[in-house]
């Protein structure tokens, strides 16, 4: 049995988007382990892990953030597919390699085809990770995007999820890194996802900052090179690159901003281009621009002359 579990921080949400996903792709025996949060979403989902380990038919445990829209007809055979392997821990849409703190998509991105729809500037789509390029997948990873985590039955009974994390910032990382130390593997599979959310990757900076700190000072010598360095000197190296992480991924944001004002401006000329009157008066616009035309060989005309005559 294929279960399923969500942290449902906003029910309306869930209900327009990660549940009918869940629901087009559960099984008739499938469960739903839906909770609504509880402190951190690492405690959240330890809650959603403790009641699908009770389950002695379970095959997989796929955790869907409510924002996440699972779209693809062939998912539960594709994570069978994927699970097959023993020693595989999680499979996810999405992930990376060369990973070197919770800005995960600064590595080397594996992620099946996605679809991210926003509301801002009217709403619209672009292809998710639009601003880097994906390998795609399948594939071995060292992180997965926690928009989806499909976690095996050895994972769901014995690891559990950090909850400290600071307003769950790096939580899948944490759990990837989790995972991977045990000896299993994290896979990419090719699932097709559809991410409603907004523009924006980084939310509260500073709160950022700091889960970038943490997650780094809890995991030295996986996420980057164990010295003897001075402590202050790490403090300050690490607060340094958390910066310098978090002011890429504003880049990112804004140059998503940007690709959904275009498209708005582009619905906005086609709507008014497709207009009635629009096409009615297009033989007025043709004269006035053939008018505007002659003027202007006139005047250049005037102007040779008088160039000439001086």
């Amino acid at each position: 049995m294929i279960a399923f579990g969500c942290a449902i921080n906003n029910a309306d949400v869930f209900r327009k988007y990660g549940e009918p996903g869940i629901r087009r792709v559960a099984e008739p025996d499938s469960e739903l382990f839906a909770f609504a949060p509880v402190e951190s979403v690492g405690r959240t989902y330890n809650l959603v892990l403790d009641a699908a380990a009770r389950c002695h038919d379970l095959e997989a445990l796929a955790l869907v953030h409510p924002q996440t829209e699972i779209v693809d007809p062939e998912f539960c055979a594709k994570i069978r597919a994927a699970l097959s392997d023993p020693d595989v821990g999680i499979v996810g849409a999405t992930g990376a390699t060369g990973v070197t703190g919770i800005a995960w998509w600064e590595g080397r991105v594996v992620s099946a085809p996605a679809v991210h729809q926003y509301g801002e500037h009217g709403g619209g789509e672009l292809p998710a990770l639009s601003w880097t390029q994906c390998d795609p997948p399948p594939a071995q990873v060292e992180a997965l995007d926690g928009q989806l985590l499909v976690l095996a039955p050895w994972v769901v009974r014995n690891l559990r999820f950090d909850e400290d994390r600071l307003l769950g910032h790096g939580f899948d990382l944490d759990f990837s890194l989790q995972v991977t130390a045990t000896g299993r593997k994290l896979m990419v599979a090719d699932i097709r996802l559809v991410h409603h959310r907004s523009l924006e990757l980084v939310a509260d900076l500073d709160v950022w900052i700091e889960a970038h700190i943490r997650m780094a000072e809890k995991w030295t010598g996986t996420l980057d090179e164990d010295t003897d360095d001075d402590a202050v000197w790490k403090v300050r190296a690490r607060r340094a690159e958390a910066r310098r992480e978090a002011a890429r991924s504003i880049a990112f944001s804004k140059a998503l901003t940007l690709d959904a004002r275009v498209l708005e401006l582009e619905r906005a000329l086609a709507e008014k281009t497709s207009s009635p009157s629009w096409r009615v008066t297009a033989p007025l616009r043709t004269i006035n621009r053939l008018r505007r035309e002659a003027a202007q060989r006139r005047n250049g005309g005037a102007g040779s002359e008088r160039s000439n005559g001086n």
